[in-house]
């Protein structure tokens, strides 16, 4: 069979481009089912999806099929695999696991990039038997683009078992959750630096709500998949799969399980971030109660004063005419002069 033009979908997880100008010709053709043989004694190829046949394939061979949008049923369907059409229907965004026996359904959720740290999912379904791997999403996932860029020539992919190869695709998706929580961190380090060295403004209170409500949905995107992983790491899943596999797929768990443990560091960051806040606004009320208690006992001090002058009984200083006012105008200067040199000097203002 010779190879037509690659789409991209296909040269995503392999790179099985022997000329660069026909994998971007074939990205032109989305919402069209692709599908890619990798063969590790021969060359990889594009293939039909009308001359699949799942039984023949071999074990020095791994086909990988991608499908986007309305597709997906049909293509199923003709590999003789409607049952996951059914998981496809059925399926509400969540993540999921269900084990067919000569095949498995996984159903996650990646994190796209946005604006304002909004986190929207991109769920991507994996329908894995022998010897082959259909991946269904409805938009382009960025991550199975790296993955297609990551190799440029015929690969040896075909050694591969189809949990290995999901088991690539997964970890690949759970990046996704690690470059989330980089992201999120940095905007929570910019924040706290801006706390820090600049005055506080109520405008700092809606970046706070949106960083909190990132981590929350954060959270909310990866926890369901802990019964995914949890169950794709026990024996019971693919008991006849190898040490190798379930190697793999125990590390997978593990690695989900550092992700949620970042996610929880990044909400405890957030949440540090809220206690900064509210600590450098208590800061700048002490500061400005201690500058209005200064500036109370400094008046009150003059208004004493003048209350002794204007006591009613007999003193030299009431007799001495506009020489004794500017007298006592000066020493009034003079004190409120002193109490702001040494309230400098104390940090009191």
């Amino acid at each position: 069979m010779n190879p037509s033009t690659l789409p991209p979908a296909l040269e995503s997880m392999a790179g099985v481009v022997a000329n660069p100008a026909m994998a971007d010709a074939g990205r032109a053709s989305d919402g069209v089912p692709h599908a890619v043989l990798f063969d590790a004694d021969g060359t990889d190829r594009e293939v039909a999806i009308e001359g699949i046949d799942l039984e023949a394939l071999s074990e020095r061979q791994l086909l990988w099929i991608d499908v986007r949008g309305a597709e997906a049923a049909a293509c199923l369907e003709k590999l003789g695999l409607a049952a996951a059409v059914r998981c496809l229907e059925e399926g509400n965004g969540k993540p999921r696991l269900q084990n067919f026996g000569e095949w498995f359904v996984i159903q996650v959720v990646a994190v796209a990039d946005a604006a304002r740290m909004e986190f929207p999912g991109q769920a991507i379904t994996l329908v894995v038997g022998r010897n082959f791997v259909v991946t269904v999403h409805r938009e382009p996932l960025a991550y199975l683009e790296q993955l297609r860029d990551r190799e440029r020539a015929d690969t040896r992919l075909g050694v591969l078992s189809a949990e290995s190869f999901t088991a690539s695709v997964l970890d690949w998706q759970m990046t996704t959750y690690f470059d989330a929580v980089a992201a999120l961190e940095s905007e929570v380090d910019h924040l706290e630096v801006e706390l820090l060295t600049r005055p506080i403004h109520r405008e700092h209170v809606p970046e706070l709500a949106v960083l909190r409500r990132a981590a929350s949905r954060l959270r909310q995107l990866l926890a369901p998949h802990r019964i995914v992983y949890s169950a794709m790491a026990r024996p019971d899943f693919r008991p006849d799969a190898g040490e190798d596999v379930e190697a793999l797929l125990h590390g997978l768990n593990e690695r989900f399980e550092r992700a949620m443990a970042a996610v929880e560091t990044a909400r405890a960051l957030v949440i540090g971030s809220f206690e900064l806040f509210a600590t450098r606004t208590a800061q700048r009320t002490n500061e400005t109660m201690r500058v209005l208690t200064f500036v109370t006992v400094l008046l009150g001090t003059l208004a004493v004063l003048a209350g002794v002058l204007g006591m009613n009984f007999e003193a030299p200083i009431f007799r001495s005419g506009e020489r004794g006012f500017l007298i006592t105008i000066a020493l009034m200067v003079a004190l409120v002069i002193v109490a702001l040199v040494v309230g400098r000097w104390r940090r009191w203002w």
